[in-house]
C-alpha cells in the first residue's frame, strides 16, 4: 500500500504544473512549430522520464534490500532537498518563460528524440526522483519495486498529459502565456509552499 497516496497525487500535480525545462521545451516547440511538434516533444520527454524511473526503481530497491536505515537516511536527505527546492521556488522572481520562437523547422522524429535526450541527460530529473519517490514508499508493504514503478509512472503520465495541454495552449496563445508574470509567479509560490510543507512533513514522520 502506498503511503499518503492522495498527498502524492496533489504534490505531483502541482510539481508538474510548475514551469521547468521539460515544459519550456514543449512550449518552445509548440510556439515555434505548432501543436503537433509540441505533442511529439511531450511524448519524447515521457520516454526519457521512464529511463529515470527505472533507474530509481533499481537503485532504491537495492538500497532497501541492504538497509532500511540507509533508506531512512535517503528520505531525510530527500526531505532537505525538497525544502531547498521549495525555498528556491519562493525566492525566484521570474517575470516570463523566455520562450524562443526559432524559425528553423525540425522533423518530428528529431523533435521526439531531442525530447528524450533533454530528459535523460538532465541529472536534476534523476536527483528529483531519488528525493521525491521515497517519501511515499511503504517499507512494510509488499514489493517496494512495484511501488516505485507505480508512483514514478503516475507522475510521468500526469506530467505528459499536462505537457500535451501546454502544447495545445502554446500553439494558440503561447506569446501571452510565456509573458504572463502573474501566471508564472503564482505557479512558483504554490509549488514552493507545497515542497516545503512536504519536506517538513517527511522530516517529522520518517522515524514513525
Amino acid at each position: 500500500m502506498i503511503e499518503n497516496f492522495w498527498v502524492f497525487v496533489l504534490a505531483a500535480l502541482l510539481l508538474n504544473l510548475t514551469p521547468g525545462n521539460d515544459m519550456l521545451y514543449v512550449a518552445a516547440r509548440s510556439t515555434g512549430q505548432g501543436m503537433r511538434a509540441g505533442i511529439i516533444s511531450a511524448l519524447g520527454i515521457m520516454v526519457g522520464c521512464m529511463v529515470h524511473i527505472f533507474l530509481a526503481m533499481v537503485g532504491l530497491s537495492a538500497i532497501i534490500a541492504k538497509s532500511a536505515l540507509a533508506f531512512e537516511i535517503i528520505k531525510f536527505i530527500g526531505a532537505g532537498y525538497l525544502i531547498f527546492l521549495g525555498i528556491k521556488a519562493l525566492a525566484t522572481k521570474k517575470a516570463n518563460l523566455n520562450i524562443e520562437n526559432e524559425n528553423k523547422k525540425e522533423s518530428l522524429k528529431k523533435i521526439f528524440w531531442q525530447g528524450v535526450l533533454t530528459n535523460v541527460l538532465n541529472p536534476k530529473v534523476a536527483l528529483f526522483f531519488l528525493a521525491f519517490l521515497p517519501q511515499f514508499i511503504n517499507l512494510n508493504g509488499t514489493n517496494t519495486s512495484w511501488q516505485i514503478l507505480f508512483l514514478g509512472s503516475w507522475f510521468n503520465v500526469q506530467g505528459t498529459l499536462i505537457n500535451i495541454i501546454v502544447a495545445l495552449l502554446f500553439g494558440k496563445i503561447g506569446s501571452w502565456l510565456s509573458n504572463s508574470s502573474r501566471f508564472i509567479l503564482l505557479q512558483q509560490r504554490i509549488t514552493g509552499i507545497v515542497l516545503i510543507g512536504l519536506g517538513i512533513k517527511v522530516a517529522l514522520t520518517s522515524k514513525q
